[in-house]
């Protein structure tokens, strides 16, 4: 029986996204909104998601979003 190898659904680059703005949502500085105007983040799964969207924004290797 075969294994089947995956590929990667993220690119490395997107998972430093992810890393950073988990790092910034610890310090404070991350805001959500347009612009940043928004609240501050206190929810870790809002952190991932700001951060994926920023990535794609980048061009990064991200699925996209599901509707």
């Amino acid at each position: 029986m075969a294994r089947r190898t995956s590929r990667r659904r993220y690119s490395p680059s997107a998972s430093r996204d992810v890393a950073s703005a988990m790092r910034r949502r610890k310090r404070g500085t991350l805001r959500s909104g347009k612009g940043g105007k928004g609240g501050r983040v206190k929810s870790r799964t809002q952190a991932i998601a700001i951060a994926l969207s920023e990535a794609r924004k980048k061009g990064k290797k991200v699925p996209r979003k599901r509707s």
